[in-house]
């Protein structure tokens, strides 16, 4: 039973640091992580600019699952290319050390615990304030003092191998097998990282094990190995709802974790030895003999492989893609419709070129938003539920990608007038910002009729022909218009010379839109079908009426344009 106790109450001192890294780490991600997430959006033009923002970000906000996480979903947004995301992916990899030397310098050094409380008695106050900010960093003392509460306990909880010979026994039975207990404890590190969903808890773990004696610098090391491989799981668990090339960002994490092992465990020995040489040198004393500081030599560790595989591994990013393409292949369900094509490449040398690049990626951004028109007409058109769902599903993630697609296009061509422009050029970029937010509501409104839809398949409500053929009228001519706005985009912003056939289609969705609410008021007058059915009969009038206002919109903004003579 004492046996059970122990491990039971470790594994809830385990418990007690992770909360208090989570709260610490959401705290610190509310505080900047809008600005992480700009930083990682934008800082990603070479890979030096990667790594440095992988590990800058991660340092700040203490949590390398929560970068990798960030990452991916940038990939799935297209806002991040995968060549990309593997070079703040290895950044992140270094930033994740800074938790390993602020445990080994402050919770090994100075008796945080004894502040912890204390600091709470001023965090609980902040966080009944109504001010946002002030509860954030509540928050994050809590976290802080609740981390170094919980790494208290770990201290305290960790069994005493003097006391128990029988354990001391076991593990010696797994310490002296040479190169076979290296490989046993980073299969350890590994699995103890993805079972606990931290690397900085099992960081933790490991080296207090090491400061009590419990195991050897070497083995400590090979955990840390383990930890490493370990930590990756997060991010392929949440790709495993997103699209290829996030999935493939999340298996380059840990593919790039594997050959890093790898290559480490070949020169293990040289390797330990160069990391000995470094502790010695800069006083923590060499890790292999008695009375020194093994905990920083062990944060050394963890830093110099860390960065050391970086560097080496980022010559062999192509081929890292090119692994993690083949290992998931792109199925052709038309899941990858969105992703930034042009201005993923930095600004060009001039002004005019580089409007011209955003001019292309607009034209990309309204036909991925005009497929999402395509898509509500195939919900309405289907009878099979669980494709119906899938669409929808579609539909929802497509529009939220829509809206970080129309930031990011605002951001580049924020920047480019930021430059000398010329008049022409001002007002050609005061038109490519009123259609981009024109664009996004064609896409907001295909989610608002894929919402309707959704609505009247849950409520069981049927159509009959007439009212299916009626709505089928009038989803052609929006079709129509959608097609003559595209027309006019391909058109530029210098051949358009008139556009009197987005006029005529617009016109011609108004008097369909009169007609059929007067043909459903006179149906609901008789009868013809029940008022429930009605009501998501004109929703969907009434939201393909807003449709075709948002894509006259795009077609005036692109007329205005090139009314103007612009290049």
């Amino acid at each position: 039973m004492d046996i059970i106790f122990s491990v039971l109450t470790l594994i809830g001192s385990i418990g007690f640091f992770l909360y208090g890294m989570m709260k610490m780490s959401d705290a610190l991600q509310k505080v900047a992580g809008e600005k992480m997430r700009n930083i990682l959006a934008t800082m990603t033009s070479n890979p030096l600019k990667r790594i440095l923002t992988g590990a800058f970000v991660t340092s700040v906000i203490q949590s390398s699952s929560a970068t990798t996480v960030m990452i991916v979903s940038f990939v799935n947004a297209g806002l991040m290319t995968l060549t990309q995301s593997i070079g703040v992916i290895m950044g992140a990899n270094i930033g994740t050390t800074a938790t390993a030397w602020i445990i080994s310098l402050l919770g090994f050094k100075a008796d945080i615990a004894s502040l912890a409380l204390p600091i709470i008695a001023f965090g609980i106050p902040m966080m009944m304030l109504k001010s946002k900010k002030r509860k954030t960093m509540g928050e994050l003392l809590i976290g802080f003092a609740l981390l170094f509460l919980g790494l208290s306990f770990m201290k305290a909880n960790v069994p005493d191998l003097g006391k128990n010979p029988a354990i001391l026994s076991f593990l010696q039975s797994y310490t002296n097998g040479g190169m076979l207990s290296v490989l046993l404890f980073v299969a350890v590190g590994t699995i103890l990282t993805m079972i606990i969903q931290s690397s900085s808890a099992t960081v933790a773990l490991t080296l207090i094990m090491c400061a009590n004696g419990w195991i050897t610098f070497d083995l400590a090391a090979a955990m840390v190995l383990g930890e490493n491989i370990g930590t990756t799981i997060t991010a392929n668990i949440a790709a495993m709802v997103a699209n290829v090339s996030a999935r493939r960002a999340a298996l380059a994490h840990t593919v790039f974790n594997i050959f890093g092992v790898v290559w480490v465990l070949i020169l293990y020995r040289p390797f330990l030895n160069m990391v000995a040489s470094v502790s010695d040198m800069v006083g923590a004393g060499n890790p292999f003999e008695k009375n020194t500081n093994i905990t920083i030599s062990l944060s050394l560790f963890h830093s110099m492989f860390n960065i050391i595989n970086t560097f080496v591994m980022v010559w062999f990013t192509k081929y890292i893609v090119k692994t993690v393409t083949k290992l998931i292949k792109q199925k052709d369900t038309g899941e990858e419709i969105f992703r930034l094509r042009y201005i993923t490449t930095g600004m060009m040398s001039t002004a005019a070129l580089s409007l011209q690049q955003a001019k292309l990626e607009i034209n990309l951004y309204a036909k991925r938003c005009m497929r999402m028109f395509s898509i509500v007409r195939d919900m309405f058109s289907g009878n099979e539920p669980e494709k119906f769902d899938e669409q929808f599903a579609r539909i929802e993630k497509y529009e939220d990608i829509s809206d970080r697609i129309e930031v990011e296009i605002a951001n580049y061509i924020a920047k480019v007038s930021e430059g000398d422009l010329s008049e022409l050029n001002v007002h050609r970029v005061q038109g490519m910002y009123k259609i981009i937010d024109e664009i996004e509501s064609i896409a907001d409104s295909a989610y608002n009729l894929a919402r309707t839809l959704k609505r009247k398949n849950e409520n069981k409500i049927e159509f009959d022909s007439t009212m299916t053929k009626d709505l089928n009228d009038m989803f052609d001519i929006v079709q129509k218009a959608l097609d003559i706005m595209n027309n006019n985009l391909e058109k530029g912003f210098t051949q358009l010379s008139e556009i009197h056939n987005a006029y005529e289609c617009e016109k011609d969705i108004n008097v369909k839109r009169s007609q059929l609410r007067d043909k459903h008021i006179l149906n609901i007058e008789n009868g013809k079908y029940s008022y429930s059915a009605g009501t998501v009969y004109t929703d969907l009038i009434n939201e393909a009426e807003k449709l075709g206002d948002y894509i006259i919109n795009v077609s005036e903004a692109i007329f205005e344009i090139s009314q103007r003579n612009d290049i």
